[in-house]
């Protein structure tokens, strides 16, 4: 049975709460719970149109054939060309090395999917990034993956790295990288993303996630999942990932 509409709103309200009073919940309403995707993505949505326009979006997938999953992401969780955030703005603080893309023309929703050939096409650049998790739960990921989807995907923060100066010529499958956390070597690895090709979720969102946002705009960002897991840092910790052909990114959480 799919959510009421009045149980998304609810959802989305207790959410948007947690937000704007920095008071975590420890459940959704019950009658708010999403038993399926369809209940996450419809809360998600409500909160994100609540929200404000959106700028960007996280993609990923637990596997090379699996289904991806997104969450939008708005200018105020969104950083270029920044080496330092506030810890007072997270709960937690998962990091995780990402690649972005940053698109130059509009993928609109439409009828025939978009091939793998236009959504390049449509690619500006391509960056190094850091995501940082967070929840407005009171316990991380304890509500389980469909909370955590309608909760914007655990999104937190995204910071963006300078953009690749021959982005044609590199491929994430086979890129490496290292993370280091305070000095401390925690990453060094070839590819690193469990979903595989991110241009397979890149169309994905185009066709399929982005659709109830009219689909992708020139000048979103574009995540595409980690490439190292989610490694939970202390306030006051600096992370350093290295993507050799790709760039360098640096992140203080102070």
């Amino acid at each position: 049975m799919t959510m009421t509409a009045e149980a998304v709103a609810e959802a989305a309200a207790a959410l948007l709460a947690a937000r704007r009073d920095k008071r975590p919940l420890d459940m959704l309403p019950a009658a708010a719970m999403p038993a399926d995707k369809a209940d996450a993505y419809a809360i998600q949505t409500e909160v994100a149109r609540r929200i404000g326009p959106v700028t960007a979006w996280k993609v990923g997938a637990s596997g090379p054939g699996a289904e991806p999953s997104s969450a939008p992401i708005h200018a105020e969780t969104l950083f270029s060309g920044v080496e330092t955030l506030h810890a007072a703005m997270f709960r937690v603080i998962g990091i995780e090395a990402e690649i972005v893309y940053r698109l130059k023309s509009d993928l609109p929703a439409r009828d025939e999917p978009w091939t793998r050939e236009e959504v390049l096409d449509a690619v500006g650049s391509l960056h190094p990034a850091f995501e940082i998790c967070d929840t407005r739960y009171a316990t991380y990921g304890s509500l389980g993956p469909l909370a955590s989807l309608a909760d914007q995907g655990n999104h937190g923060a995204l910071v963006v790295g300078p953009a690749a100066a021959d982005w044609r010529g590199i491929d994430p499958v086979t890129q490496p990288l290292t993370l280091d956390i305070d000095g401390e070597r925690r990453i060094d690895v070839v590819g690193g993303n469990k979903a595989g090709d991110p241009i397979r979720l890149l169309a994905w969102l185009a066709n399929a996630g982005a659709r109830p946002f009219g689909g992708l705009h020139a000048g979103d960002t574009v995540t595409t999942g980690s490439c190292t897991g989610t490694i939970f840092i202390a306030p006051g910790s600096r992370a350093v990932a290295d993507f050799p052909g790709l760039g360098r990114i640096a992140l203080t959480v102070a």
